[in-house]
């Protein structure tokens, strides 16, 4: 097993619940949908996107969207069971991908069933401890003679004691049934940067000592991200901080914003240098990045520059495709959709985006540089970017045009390449003269050049 798996991966990112086109909330009565039967034409459309790892969002029972568990121990009854979970991981895994299902740890939803005795049974339930900051006395949002602390006020969702020992162990339990019975790679953490260090630690060590390449990445949204992602507790985090700069810098013609990011991530004294942090255009949270950017065309060096940048690159269902989608002011299902693979191949508002993202992938996958270089910017004007990612037996440099119009560029080179060979389109070669890299970018293109001596 190869410890360093992830930073060597380009993940296909699938919201499960609304692809398969899920009814919004679970019938605990109803009988079990095998809708996981949907998802299977996708794996070879991942793989075959270049895609080496698969992040499934939630798929264990919950009352609404995935995110308010009530079972960590059964798949959701609107997607399937056990057995064809089982039977899907293994498909996934046999397809040649890694497999990462959503862990959300932080808080459940009301219909868990410790939160279920609770209500029923009041003081005297068992489960009183489980959950942090329950008072009696006190009456909650939703009528209850007892508050609870909640997700950023969602009361829907009730934050678990993750302190206590029994709660430990009925999670930690369930995710060794998920490594155990359906080979899981890696965990997402929701909600990662409202979990408790002493949880994540111990998490840390129960998953790695079952499997050394376990892979464990936070959802963070702000902060100094080696406060989650170091030795003791994460593997990465979510790049919330790239993620704005990728579309605002094209959209306000202004490339110095994803530079400075860029620089101050992972550049010569770069505070994440070598972390690997997961990178995305857009998620099930946020708006597609198709409805984000106000020039279409923009796609195409938006997402080169996701490929190229140091960290591990994911695209999110559609978004290949151009798929457009909004949040709502009370629901996130815009950006959730159950889409047709079928019609997205024929009638898709992008349909050269799949094929443009298939061989930036083969690239990445080609170029030890691109998956594990340095980084060094080399040039930055406000529609034009370029810079090197190194190894000691690949350079390669990344420049980008996000004008309407062709870009001359001139960059210094300090290497002693002779010839540039334009990966990302074949028989286009540039000779190093002077120590200069002179070239011209097509519009909203960009070239990836790897240096021959």
């Amino acid at each position: 097993m190869t410890a360093h798996w992830p930073q060597e991966a380009i993940f296909y990112h699938i919201y499960p619940l609304g692809l398969c086109g899920a009814p919004e909330r679970n019938d605990f009565n109803a009988p079990v949908e095998h809708r996981l039967e949907l998802l299977y034409p996708w794996l070879d459309h991942a793989k075959n996107l270049g895609a080496t790892a698969l992040y499934l969002g939630p798929v264990f029972q919950s009352s609404t969207h995935g995110y308010d568990t009530c079972d960590y121990y059964q798949i959701d009854r609107r997607l399937g069971d056990k057995k064809s979970f089982a039977r899907f991981a293994e498909a996934v895994h046999q397809s040649g991908l890694r497999l990462v299902l959503d862990g959300v740890f932080n808080h459940v939803g009301r219909d868990f069933w410790a939160f279920k005795d609770v209500l029923a049974q009041g003081e005297r339930s068992a489960y009183v401890d489980w959950f942090h900051n329950l008072r009696f006395g006190e009456t909650s949002p939703k009528g209850d003679p007892f508050q609870y602390e909640s997700w950023h006020g969602h009361y829907s969702l009730v934050k678990l004691n993750l302190a206590h020992p029994h709660v430990r162990e009925h999670l930690f339990d369930a995710v060794g049934m998920w490594m155990e019975t359906f080979q899981v790679d890696g965990l997402r953490l929701d909600a990662a940067d409202s979990l408790d260090f002493d949880f994540i630690r111990a998490l840390r060590a129960f998953t790695k000592g079952r499997r050394a390449d376990f892979w464990l990445m936070g959802e963070v949204v702000h902060g100094d991200y080696r406060k989650w992602a170091n030795p003791d507790t994460l593997d990465a985090v979510t790049n919330y901080e790239c993620y704005k700069g990728l579309f605002s810098s094209l959209n306000t013609a202004n490339y110095f914003e994803i530079a400075h990011s860029l620089e101050r991530q992972s550049g010569e004294s770069g505070l994440y240098k070598g972390m690997g942090l997961y990178n995305f255009a857009d998620n099930h949270d946020v708006d597609r990045i198709a409805s984000k950017l106000d020039d279409p065309a923009q796609l195409y060096p938006l997402y080169l520059l996701l490929y190229c940048m140091p960290g591990i690159p994911s695209v999110y269902y559609g978004s290949e495709w151009g798929v457009k989608g909004v949040k709502g002011d009370y629901s996130d299902a815009p950006l959730r959709p159950n889409l047709d693979l079928y019609l997205l191949r024929t009638q898709s508002p992008q349909p050269g985006l799949a094929d443009f993202l298939r061989k930036l992938g083969a690239i990445r996958q080609g170029s030890p540089a691109l998956r594990q270089g340095d980084f060094e910017m080399l040039h930055v004007e406000h529609r034009q970017l370029a810079f090197k990612r190194q190894t000691a037996e690949e350079t390669v440099v990344i420049v980008l045009n996000s004008a309407r119009e062709p870009a001359p560029v001139d960059l210094p080179v300090r290497d002693r390449a002779q010839v540039c060979v334009d990966l990302l389109d074949p028989g286009e070669n540039f000779h190093v003269r002077d120590g200069r890299l002179r070239t011209v970018i097509p519009p909203t293109w960009g070239r990836i050049l790897k240096m021959v001596e």
